[in-house]
Formats: C-alpha cells, sequence, structure tokens
C-alpha cells in the first residue's frame, strides 16, 4: 500500500486540531497546558493571550491561579527557552532537556567560562537560592565576591543553566508585575525532581501537540539530537506519512487529522506561540518563511495573527485601539475585526475599542 502524502494545508490543519486552534476548548486551563506541552513563555503574559486564543471563555484567573498556587510554572526547559508547563510536567521534564539547557550555556559561554569550577559555581548558586528566591542581579552580585575575576553575567546564567528553577510570582501574575527571580525547583512546587520523562514518551507527548512530524521537527522542539533511534522503537505504535517533498512523517494513528478544507478561524496568538516554532519545516504554518518577531515586554499586547491558519500578520495594541499590519491586504477582514474586537474586550475590557488595518511587517 503506497504511503499517504500529506500537504502543507493538511500538515497544518492537523496542527491546528492538536493546538486547539481549529475550534476553542473547554478544557480546563491546566488540562490544555498538558495537551499542548506547554506554551512558550519568555514574555511572561503571552500564555494569557495564547490560552485566551485556544479555550471558550477564557478568564485570566483560570491562569492566574493556578500559577499563583504554583500548580503551573514557568520554567527554562525545551529548546532552552521559557516555557509554561505543569508543575508535575516540569519536575519530569527537567532531567530529560537539562543536556538542552546546558549545551545552550557552554555553546554561549565556553570562554568566558574556562578554567572555573562549574560544578563549584553551580552548588554556590544552589545555597543561595536555598534560603530564598533571587533575581538574576542578586546572584551575580553573590556569586562575583566570591569569584572576583569572571564575569559575573556569566556565573549567572551558569546557575541558571545548571539548576531546575522556576521562575516566581507575582511576575507572569495577570495585571500584576515584579522581577525576574527564581526559586529552586523542588521547593517552590514542594515537590522533587522526578528520574525524568523516558525519551519515548515525550516523543509521544510531542507527536500528541505538535503530529504529524519528522523526526528532525521532534529535534527542533526539544532541542534534543538522535532522536531517529526512538522514533524506529516506536515505530510499530505509530502510523506513517510522507510530505509532499518526500519527507517520513510520523503520528499516531488515533490523532486527528482533519480534511485539508476543514476552515481555520482567524487566531490571534501572542508573541513566539509554539505552533509557529515547533517544527524544523515551518511551511505548514509559515508559507513564506518570515520570522516570527519576539518583542521586549510583558506580552499579551503584541503577536502574530493567523489568518486560513497561516502566519500573514502582526498585531499590537496600543490604548484600547488594536493594530494589524500585514504584507498585502488580508481576506475576511469582518471576522478578523470579530476576533480582534473579543481580543480586544479580553485585553482591555470596559473601553470603546478599534481595530485598524494597516501594510508593513
Amino acid at each position: 500500500m503506497a504511503t499517504e502524502i500529506l500537504s502543507p494545508r493538511a500538515l497544518n490543519r492537523a496542527t491546528l486540531a492538536r493546538q486547539l486552534l481549529l475550534d476553542r476548548s473547554d478544557l480546563p486551563a491546566i488540562s490544555a497546558i498538558e495537551q499542548l506541552a506547554g506554551l512558550q513563555a519568555q514574555a511572561p503574559d503571552a500564555s494569557y493571550v495564547g490560552l485566551w486564543s485556544r479555550l471558550r471563555n477564557f478568564q485570566a484567573d483560570e491562569l492566574a491561579k493556578p500559577l499563583a498556587a504554583r500548580e503551573v510554572v514557568r520554567s527554562t526547559l525545551m529548546r532552552g527557552t521559557v516555557h509554561l508547563v505543569t508543575a508535575d510536567d516540569c519536575l519530569a521534564l527537567w532531567p530529560t532537556v537539562k543536556p538542552v539547557v546546558e549545551r545552550g550555556f557552554l555553546g554561549h559561554y565556553s570562554r568566558e567560562i574556562a578554567g572555573l569550577d562549574l560544578a563549584a559555581i553551580t552548588e554556590a548558586g544552589r545555597a543561595l537560592l536555598a534560603a530564598r528566591p533571587r533575581t538574576r542581579a542578586e546572584i551575580r552580585s553573590a556569586l562575583a565576591e566570591r569569584w572576583p575575576d569572571a564575569d559575573p553575567a556569566t556565573l549567572a546564567y551558569a546557575v541558571n543553566s545548571h539548576l531546575p528553577l522556576a521562575h516566581v510570582t507575582p511576575r507572569g501574575l495577570w495585571g500584576r508585575s515584579g522581577p525576574v527571580a527564581f526559586s529552586l525547583l523542588d521547593e517552590w512546587v514542594g515537590k522533587p525532581i522526578t528520574d525524568g520523562i523516558s525519551l519515548d514518551d515525550l516523543v509521544l507527548r510531542y507527536l500528541t501537540a505538535f503530529g504529524p512530524a519528522t523526526v528532525r521537527d521532534a529535534q527542533v522542539w526539544s532541542g534534543l539530537t538522535k532522536l531517529k533511534e526512538v522514533f524506529e522503537r516506536l515505530r510499530p505504535r505509530l502510523r506513517t506519512f510522507t510530505d509532499t517533498e518526500g519527507k517520513e512523517l510520523f503520528d499516531l494513528p488515533d490523532a486527528p487529522r482533519p480534511d485539508a478544507e476543514t476552515p481555520a478561524p482567524p487566531r490571534f496568538l501572542p508573541e513566539y506561540d509554539n505552533v509557529l516554532l515547533s517544527h524544523a519545516d515551518r511551511v505548514r504554518v509559515i508559507p513564506d518563511g518570515r520570522r516570527v518577531p519576539l518583542p521586549p515586554g510583558n506580552g499579551g499586547r503584541k503577536g502574530t495573527l493567523l489568518v486560513d491558519g497561516e502566519f500573514l500578520a502582526i498585531w499590537a495594541i496600543a490604548g484600547a485601539t488594536l493594530t494589524i499590519e500585514s504584507r498585502k491586504p488580508l481576506p475576511d477582514r469582518d471576522s478578523i475585526t470579530e476576533e480582534g474586537i473579543r481580543l480586544l474586550e479580553f485585553v482591555v475590557p470596559g473601553q470603546r475599542h478599534e481595530v485598524r488595518f494597516g501594510i508593513g511587517g
């Protein structure tokens, strides 16, 4: 039997379905975060917009409350980037992706760290954080006293990259702010670090959230290498396809793969949403190869717009006005405007809202 070929549009609809972007879900926020294998969360408020676009009638407290209760956390995980995940997932993911985070640090700071005792620096950082949460500046200052000849920033990043840490609240709570501060993960959530999720289970979690996908896709999402043998071990449990370029795709047999012509409504995503970043070949969502923007700030007021499932525009909220910029005029502006008004009602409620379109981006 010939292997079924999946077009970019078919892959788009499958990924949107897994990412709850075809139809909003009634899942609780914590369950959605788990199903999505986490949300990219460099900007602390971005995850609120990410969940608002995916969950029906989502309210900010549905994330803020479990964050305050330490049931979900922000931590450096896949690709060495900050993710929002459940506390249990974080405890399991850290040991498995730790080599990725450490490798990223050494790739940037190998010259600065040469000749220093990295284990001693890590343990000094652990002792600091065992006492109380600390900002990076506090970590930098304390370690500089012990290693006065070393670059202070390198010392702080060494601690961030070699210990399982959680970003502490109130930063990350909707409508509130605070400095970027860190706690030891196990102390923050009150549970021990596990032995780590197996690579088999990690790949299955990835396919649940982002499949169908290639081996290379899973490696880009996780930052791990040499996953081919994992896919080969799982092959009897998976279904295979090919894309239009002949690359082999893997998927769970019973995972949703909607018809390629399934309507995809406009969706406002926060900056750096995982749906745009979790494949080596991003053509399924970014047909023109444009760069995914990461604007500065707390997040929640800038991002990207999917139109018919594709990243075609960027958006920003200033005051009570939503401005949408695209490289060419967008189709179905009425539907985009309606969704944009709903976004404004979530981000800046109780005001007179306006949606504007422009050419740019």
